[in-house]
């Protein structure tokens, strides 16, 4: 179905090729995981599938590539629509129209389809992806994860041979994260779609997939095969994964069910912990929000919410899309105003304050990082932030060193837009940490990010937790949150539903529970690192 032979890429005007000599088949009806660090190559990858690279992208493409005898070069993104359907890593790059039933129809109007058979395809597609509560909904009005499924409709729509998928669960809750892929194994077993898509998160997709594809930046081919084999010469583990390579279990499990089988046959004995209760700071904390309340016209988003973020903490906030996690975000730094309620930061309260006013002491990193990207280099994103708040001597972090410990010291004269989702979501975190301020908020900073730029992230979040900076993170990704959280709090239908040790928080539902704690239920254990410090200390 696909094959690319010797296929190099380069970017225009850059020093060296995104992708070098790649060779490798994936076979119709296969459903094919890309994995990579971040900067790897994956999203370049897939955009030569449709066209994309080189049409849309520019730069330089050596070597043969096919899709089902077709090729891509030739035909452009426009030829290749019909065979080849494409979500990208920011929905909202592709959305055209402004309701979700209107947004599913756009690509088949202009195929000019019959009126019925139109209309049956929408019900149909916004059926499979559980959106037929909001067809009418405008699609600013949705939360990150509603747009992207919005987004994976609009390409199945058409009913395309292939569907490629960039990072397509990286913005879902676990739950719907699992029903977007559940939907696509059906399509991918029940129609024969061929299934290509990257992703970070390689615990929700291998136990699905029939072939796995690996880049390394910098390094010439891919690895490509069985998803087992290929992971076992990776440097990215999901936490089975990477537990039974550090104890040499063979077969590596790809699966918490997989993993169980190997300790039934080397058990590994584990206390029985009950989760320590979380106990609050004895400082008073640095923001706090009281009663608050928020409506979209006469949709109400937050009930009565009541929250309090402490020096020296790291809090992490979780829930279904569209609870209001965004949108509490929002209202703390000033960006919406509570229509009940009382906040404040460092004691003040800032009804009457302005945003930029607020931003001084409050970082907050949004979903879209674009955002906060204005400048024509990396490094002039971080000086324009600290001119614009006029800090000066020691007040601030040192531009440079903070790049380095982002990873992003070879990056600091390139255009930020040029960049990868991953790298652009640690320049708009350097933008905003730059000045050292008072709390940090962070929503869903991890989208884009590899599996160890999430440890250097966590190193970084810990460091500043260390300095007295009071965190909330908003993320969908529950092994995060277990490496990461003192605290975890979940919000659903707009109100604080529970607010605890992440011991605790982190059980009370099957998605919301760490591999870890999935295989060892009653020791408290919830990371890979708790495992191995405790059987060494044996």
């Amino acid at each position: 179905m696909i094959r690319f032979e010797q296929v190099t890429f380069t970017y225009p005007g850059a020093a060296s090729p995104a992708l070098r000599q790649v060779s490798l088949e994936i076979p119709a009806g296969a459903l094919c995981l890309v994995a990579g660090a971040s900067g790897s190559g994956k999203s370049t990858l897939l955009r030569c599938i449709n066209g994309l690279v080189p049409h849309f992208s520019g730069g330089r493409l050596e070597g043969t590539l096919r899709v089902d005898g077709l090729d891509p070069v030739r035909l452009s993104p426009q030829g290749m629509s019909r065979y080849v359907g494409f979500v990208f890593q920011d929905p909202e790059a592709q959305f055209v129209v402004d309701t979700v039933e209107d947004e599913v129809a756009f690509a088949l109007e202009n195929a000019a389809l019959p009126a019925a058979e139109m209309q049956a395809r929408v019900d149909e597609t916004l059926a499979l992806l559980e959106l037929l509560p909001l067809r009418s909904r405008r699609l600013e009005t949705l939360s990150g994860g509603e747009r992207q499924r919005v987004a994976v409709a609009a390409a199945l729509a058409l009913r395309p041979q292939v569907l490629v998928l960039d990072e397509p669960t990286s913005q879902l809750h676990p739950q719907a994260a699992e029903e977007v892929l559940q939907a696509l194994l059906r399509l991918n077993r029940e129609m024969g779609l061929t299934v290509v898509l990257a992703e970070h998160r390689l615990e929700r997709i291998l136990p699905f997939a029939s072939q796995m594809v690996y880049l390394e930046a910098g390094r010439p081919g891919a690895l490509s095969g069985a998803p087992r084999a290929v992971l076992g010469q990776s440097a990215l583990m999901p936490p089975v994964a990477a537990l039974g390579k550090a104890l040499g279990w063979q077969p590596l499990p790809l699966t918490v069910e997989e993993a169980r089988r190997h300790l039934e046959a080397h058990p590994i004995p584990a206390p029985a912990a009950p989760p320590r209760p979380y106990a609050a700071p004895q400082s008073p904390p640095f923001i706090q929000a009281s009663g608050l309340e928020f409506a979209y016209g006469s949709q109400p988003v937050l009930r009565g919410v009541d929250l309090a973020l402490y020096p020296g903490e790291i809090a992490v906030l979780m829930g279904p899309n569209g609870a209001g996690k965004s949108t509490l975000l929002r209202l703390l730094v000033g960006l919406a105003r509570p229509s009940r309620g009382r906040i404040t930061v460092a004691g003040q309260e800032i009804s009457r304050q302005e945003t930029a006013e607020i931003c001084r002491r409050v970082g907050y990193l949004p979903q879209d990082p674009n955002m906060l990207l204005f400048s024509e280099t990396v490094l002039e994103e971080l000086l324009v932030t600290l001119r614009n708040q006029e800090k000066t001597g020691s007040a601030y972090e040192q531009p440079a060193a903070l790049l380095a410990r982002l990873g992003l010291s070879e990056k600091a004269s390139t255009y930020p837009r040029d960049l990868s989702a991953g790298e652009r979501q640690r320049v708009a975190l350097g933008a905003v940490t730059v000045t050292r301020p008072g709390a940090l908020l962070l929503d869903e900073p991890t989208r884009g990010l590899d599996y160890a730029n999430k440890r250097s992230l966590l190193e970084l979040l810990r460091g500043w937790r260390g300095t007295g900076m009071a965190i909330l993170l908003v993320t969908h990704d529950v092994e995060l949150a277990a490496a990461a959280a003192d605290r975890v709090i979940l919000l659903e239908e707009g109100r604080i539903r529970a607010c605890g040790a992440p011991a605790e928080v982190l059980r009370l539902s099957p998605h919301l529970t760490p591999q870890i704690a999935q295989l060892f239920p009653q020791s408290g254990w919830l990371t890979v690192e708790d495992v191995l410090m405790s059987t060494l200390s044996l």
